[in-house]
Formats: structure tokens, sequence, C-alpha cells
């Protein structure tokens, strides 16, 4: 109650990492390189292991978990640091540093015990090599990573818990890039006596029982080392340790240095110097480290570089040797007794084209829905107005049609803009879901946060992304060759059936679609399950009945509109997987594809008070016009 009532403090500002205008481009430049090499290489280490059955041992299942958490941890204040260089005033909202500093706690004491079980798994793979199949089953390596993610979440719940009790009064400048312990109670004018002793407990907890436990297992491991007659094992032992050893020294080195400098007052900027090492550095040199040392994952990038320099050998043998030049859709049935109910796909499309073409006009010429919400609601329905008139037309031929015939570049040209369009509306919706966090949430910042700028902005990165995406995969795509077999068992072109097509290695594609997909599904599912947990958080925290409806029947289109395409994606693609599954799924991705972008425009306009009221008052003007 008394931050509710005392608290004046709704946002803060973050000073960055400097003030010197001069050092503000190379910076940005050398930041942004960092990042992309610590998120390709993790990405990458990621896909190795996954990708290679030699490398499914628990060493590399940790590795695989660290590579994870050093992705998940560079995503959490990067982004927002490297925004900090181009914006005039770097703001971040109260909820927002309270998340990052959830999320900046939880991987950091998530890799703190991961790191410590990597050091265990070494102790018993020297140590006690008979018994290591056994000791690390694939069920106490899953234990091991669950406790560890656990007790991350565990830490940073109670850390950031006790960092929202306190009071912030006028000052709300920090300095530095990120939510950090030590700047925030600087600022806070209540007592930080409490929360003091819980970041030295917590913290203390972490550090000391990692260390103990690294320690007694790098010293049975030295001890058992010294006994080792040959200086052969004795050089197998110390490149098995090796890169674990490094890793451990540039983490908790950097992690001592960033945390200890900054509690004393005068030190802050070389506190600041120390932590760009600890959270921008060492997430990048992990994957090095591993992949330049390591024999298994060097043996394992060379198999995979070598099947990537193949695919210029092979688009030249697709040029002399492919025998498809042309596809044949096989439709959504071949059973003639159903091709005649099917032309109620004709009134679905002419449903969409009309109440997604409805959506744009009454956005467009009503003023009152010129707001964030509805720009992304109109940019929504554009989408699923292109999105629907890539294959539909297409299908409809099809059924009129004895033999559905499409050239190779008309495949390659419906794949592309298929693909554009689903991964634009996905960070489409992502956006529709900040925007209602941030009209719930921080209700005051609204009109500064969601500013016509930032909108276009951030409409222009979904499609940017969409592009991005819809061009790595076709790209990938025209690189396979064609054979004998042109049958597609689809309605419409997509990756996968197409992939079962083609008479060479599919590898490189397979590894394209697990990246680029994992991205485009991981980082706008997350970024709206985070949203919507503040959305709820708010919402319990309203009094009023006719508060917690306003704000329910707000988001619940949004909702229902999440549901549907991510839930029939899901299912689509999950049941697609199976190759005996294939008639299901192009029954399920009927409402993927087709009832998704009929049902949006409805949905919108069925539960939306505004949308409803410009509709009347446009049925009344063309009732009047008619009159005169």
């Amino acid at each position: 109650m008394a931050m509710k009532n005392d608290s004046s403090v709704i946002e803060f500002i973050l000073m960055g990492l400097t003030d010197k205008p001069e050092l503000q481009p190379p910076l940005f430049f050398l930041l942004l390189v960092n990042y992309v090499v610590t998120v390709m290489g993790n990405l990458s280490l990621i896909n190795l292991i996954c990708l290679n059955s030699h490398l499914h041992t628990p060493m590399y299942f940790f590795l695989f978990n660290l590579s994870f958490t050093d992705l998940c941890y560079s995503f959490v204040f990067t982004p927002k640091m490297l925004m900090s260089f181009i914006s005039e005033r770097n703001i971040i909202s109260f909820a927002g540093c309270m998340t990052q500093l959830f999320f900046f706690c939880f991987f950091v004491n998530s890799e703190s015990y991961v790191l410590t079980a990597m050091a265990y798994d070494r102790y018993v793979a020297i140590c006690k090599p008979l018994l290591y199949t056994v000791t690390m089953s694939r069920r106490v390596c899953s234990l091991l990573m669950s406790g560890s993610y656990m007790m991350g979440f565990g830490d940073a719940m109670v850390l950031t818990g006790c960092m929202i009790r306190l009071i912030f009064c006028d000052s709300n400048i920090i300095n530095h890039y990120m939510c950090d312990f030590f700047p925030l109670l600087q600022l806070s004018c209540s007592s930080t006596y409490a929360n003091e002793l819980v970041v030295s407990i917590i913290v203390g907890t972490v550090v000391i029982v990692s260390s103990i436990v690294i320690i007694l297992s790098y010293a049975l491991i030295l001890f058992n080392v010294l006994h080792m007659s040959s200086s052969k094992d004795w050089s197998k032992a110390f490149s098995t340790c090796g890169s674990h050893i490094i890793t451990i020294g540039l983490f908790y080195g950097f992690g001592m240095l960033t945390h200890v400098k900054p509690s004393f007052a005068g030190s802050v900027d070389q506190g600041k110097s120390f932590s760009v090492f600890y959270t921008n550095v060492v997430p990048m040199l992990n994957p090095l480290i591993y992949g330049l040392r390591n024999k298994d994952v060097k043996r394992a990038l060379k198999k995979s570089l070598k099947r990537i320099t193949k695919f210029p050998k092979m688009r030249m043998l697709a040029r002399n040797d492919s025998l498809v030049s042309e596809f044949i859709l096989a439709g959504l049935t071949d059973r003639p007794e159903l091709q005649q109910p099917l032309y109620l796909f004709l009134m679905i499309y002419i449903v969409t084209m009309v109440g997604n073409l409805g959506l744009i006009v009454l956005i467009g010429i009503n003023s009152h829905l010129h707001t964030p919400m509805y720009y992304f609601l109109f940019n929504l329905s554009f989408i699923d107005l292109c999105y629907s008139s890539v294959f539909t037309p297409k299908m409809l031929m099809n059924f009129a049609s004895k033999k559905n015939i499409i050239s190779y570049i008309g495949c390659m040209t419906q794949l592309f803009f298929f693909l554009f369009f689903v991964i634009s509306e996905c960070y489409l919706l992502t956006l529709m879901a900040y925007d209602r966090y941030v009209a719930i949430c921080n209700p005051l910042l609204y009109k500064v946060t969601m500013s016509h700028e930032m909108c276009s902005v951030l409409t222009l990165a979904a499609y940017a992304l969409g592009f991005a995406g819809a061009t790595v995969h076709t790209g990938y795509m025209l690189k396979l060759t064609f054979c004998n077999a042109n049958i597609i068992n689809r309605y419409l072109y997509d990756i996968l059936p197409l992939l079962q097509l083609s008479c060479t290695s599919t590898y490189v594609n397979e590894v394209v679609v697990l990246i680029v997909v994992g991205i485009n599904i991981t980082i706008p599912r997350f970024t709206i399950l985070i949203s919507y947990i503040f959305i709820l958080i708010s919402i319990l925290h309203i009094r009023s009945t006719q508060g917690r409806s306003k704000a329910f029947s707000t988001c619940s289109s949004h909702i229902i509109a999440i549901s549907l395409f991510f839930g029939s994606a899901t299912f689509m693609y999950l049941k697609y997987s199976s190759h005996e599954s294939m008639d299901q799924g192009k029954v399920s991705s009927i409402f993927y594809t087709n009832v998704g972008p009929m049902l949006n425009p409805l949905i919108y306009s069925l539960r939306n008070k505004d949308v409803k009221v410009a509709l009347r008052k446009a049925l009344i003007k063309i009732q009047r016009r008619n009159i005169f």
C-alpha cells in the first residue's frame, strides 16, 4: 500500500553506457556485431548438438543448456541497450525494469548452476569413467537441469519481489545501461536493509555452493590426473576440462568485478565497463571457446560445412538433370462427391475479402479509430486480405479444373508470399499484445510509448522480419533438386511437402527451418505470454468490476485471434510431421489458412464497441445518401 500511495516513480531513465557523443557510433557498431555473433554462435551450437547424434551425450546436453541460457540472457538487455544509442531519451517503465531484473537474475543464477553441473559431469567422466553412463543417465541430467532452472527461478522471484516493495520517490535516473540491484538500491527513498540482506544471502548461497562444488570437482580431477601414468591421458583430461575452466574463469571473474566494484559509489562507471564484459562478451565467447577447443564440435561443424558446400554443385546438377518444371497439386480431396460442397470455400473467400476490406475502410475513414490499437488492426486485416489471396483462388480453381498444374516459378512465388504474410502476422499479433500491455499496465505513458513513429517502426520491423524469413526459406528451397516426383499432396505450397519431393539432401533446409521457425515461434509466444501475465496481474489489482470488465473486453478479441492463429498452426504442423497423417493435416490446415482470416474481422467487429459504432455511422450515412 505504501508503494501505491507514496511512490511517484512510474518510469526510469537509463543513462546508458556512456554520455560522450563521440563514443556512441563506435560502441553501437561494436555491440551490434557482438550481439549478432552471440546469437549466431549460440544458435549454431544448439543446432549442431541437436542435429549430430554423436553429440547426444551428458556433456553436450549441458553445453546445449549453457548456449540456450546465454542466448536468452543476451535477449534480456542487449536490444534495449542498443536502442539507448539511437534514442534521445532511454526510458523504461517500472514494470519493464522489474521484468528485465527478474530475467537477468533468472538466467545468471541458472547459468551458475549449469556450470556447476558441468563441473560435476567432468568429475564423473574422469574420476569414475566405468560408472559414467549409469551416474550421468538421461534422467539424472534432466533432473540436474530442471533443478538449475528451478533454483534460478526461485532466486529471481525472491530478489525481484523484494525490489518491487521498495519506494522510489523523485530520483529515477539509473546510472547504468540496464536495471541492476545496486543502481536501483541507490535510488530508493525507503530502507534497503532487507534487500541488502536478501541479496547477500541469495548471492552468497549461489556463489558459495557453486564454488565449493566446482573447486571440489576439479581438486578431485587434478588428484586423479596426477595419478595417470601416460602423458596422453594427461593431455586428454586437460583438453576435456580446458574449455569449461576458461568459461568458469570468465563468468565468475567478470561477475565478481562487476558486482564488487559498484558497491562503492565512486566506481559506478568502472563497474559499467566491467559489466559489458560480463553481460555481452562472455555469452559471445562461450560458443567460440567450445567451438575452437572441442574436437567433437569441430568435427560436427566440418560435416555441416561440407554439406553446405555441396549445394552449389547440386544447383548445377539441378539445372542439367532436374526433370521437374511444374508441380501438380493433389488438392483438398480426390472424392468427386465432396467437390460440390467444397464450393463453400468460395463463400468463405468472399466473406474474408468483404470483412477485411470493410474493416480497413472503417478504420481509414473514422478519425476516432486512428489509435495504435486500430493501426495494428488495420495492418492485421491487410495481411489477412493478402494472405488469403495468395492461395485461395488457386485452391478454388482446383475444384473446377481436371488437373491442377502450376509452374516451378509460380510454386516458389506462392511459397514466398505465403511465408511472408504468415511470419508478418505472427509478429503483428505480438505487437498487438504489447500494445494492450502498455494500455492497461502503463496507461499514463501510453501516448508517449505508442507514438505514431514507434507504431510505424514496430510495424515495419514486423514486415521486415517476415520478408527476411520468407527470403531465407525460399532461397534455400530454390537450391533443391526435384527429379521425377512432382505431385504435392496438398492444396497449397508449403515447406514440408516440398522437402519430401526433393531427390537431394534437405539437411541445410531442415537446419534453416529449425532456426527460423524456432525464432519466429519462441520470440512472439514468449512476448505475448509475458505481456498477458502482466496484464492479468494489473487486472487483478483493479478493484471495480467495471474496470476489470473493460480490461478483459479490450483483450478478449486479441486473445481469440491469437488462439486461432497459433493453435491451428501448431495442430497443423504437429500432425503434418507424421507421414500417415497427411490428410488429417490438410483438414486442420483449412482452419489455419481459410477460417482464421475470415473470422478475424468478425471477432473484432462483433466484440468491439468502437468498431460497431463506426459501422453504424457508416450504414446511416449510406442510408441518407440513398434517400437524398
